[in-house]
């Protein structure tokens, strides 16, 4: 491999990394988030609610997906 394509596929692997770092901190910031509002509808007395619910749902998808991360030792 000459000097321009291993300089190419670096920039690639560096931007995938980014990526995944991007999304990674996204993720856990969204859990995060969910979490509190949850916090907050349950001290209202809301847990019944649509809003909840779909939030407890979120929760666990978001739950899940950093699961796998920790899986893979990416966590």
């Amino acid at each position: 491999m000459n000097d321009q394509m291993s300089k190419m596929v670096d920039s690639d692997r560096d931007k995938r990394l980014e990526a995944f770092e991007n999304m990674l901190s996204s993720i856990q910031q969204q859990y995060e988030d969910t979490e509190v509002r949850m916090k907050d509808l349950k001290m209202e007395g809301k847990e019944k609610t649509t809003t909840y619910r779909q939030l407890m749902a979120n929760k666990l998808r978001l739950g899940d997906m950093l699961a796998m991360y920790k899986l893979y030792d990416l966590l």
